[in-house]
Order: C-alpha cells, then structure tokens, then sequence
C-alpha cells in the first residue's frame, strides 16, 4: 500500500472512531430527555461507523497475511486510539441508555 493510500486509510478509521464516539454521546442526550427512538437510533449509527472502521482493519489484517507489511507509524496508532475509544463510547452509552430507560419509564 502506499503512503496515500494508507493515509486515506488511517484517515478513515480516525473518522469512523471519532463518528462513532459522536453519535454514542448523541444517544445520551437523546435517552437523558426521554427520546429513546432517537437514543436507539443513534446508538444503530454509533454502531455502522464501528463496522465501518472495522471492515478496513480486516482489509489491513487481510493484506498483512498475504505479506503486504503495513508501517506501523504514530497516524496509525493515533486511529487505532480514536477507534477503540470510539468503541468503549458506544458500549458506555448502550448502558447509559438502557440505565435511563429504567429511571424514565
């Protein structure tokens, strides 16, 4: 891959992380008022983004087991950061959600 290939990628996991943190927080908003359709499609948003950063780290882990070395340099790790905080974002808020559903029903 090379180098703007691979920032295009990095780029898209730092945006699928950051999509995915963003609609987790929206959700909260939404279930903290009481607008739990809203809250549920948030988290359903939350959750493509996830998949989305998901699809091209198998892409990267496909194309490693073929030989294709990926450097490892620090835009790489600041993705890989933004995307597994994006995903500790959406479980928080899924319990978050599901917590204010019970105190508001």
């Amino acid at each position: 891959m090379d180098d703007e290939k691979r920032m295009q990628v990095v780029m898209g996991i730092i945006m699928a992380g950051g999509n995915a943190k963003a609609h987790a927080v929206e959700a909260i908003t939404a279930a903290k008022k009481g607008d739990f359709t809203e809250a549920e499609k948030k988290l359903e948003e939350a959750n493509q983004a996830i998949v989305d950063a998901h699809n091209t780290q198998t892409e990267m882990l496909t194309a490693e087991a073929r030989g294709e070395h990926t450097p490892i340099d620090l835009y790489m790790v600041h993705a890989q950061d933004h995307l597994m905080t994006g995903i500790t974002f959406v479980d928080l808020a899924k319990e978050i959600v599901e917590v204010y559903k019970k105190i508001i029903d």
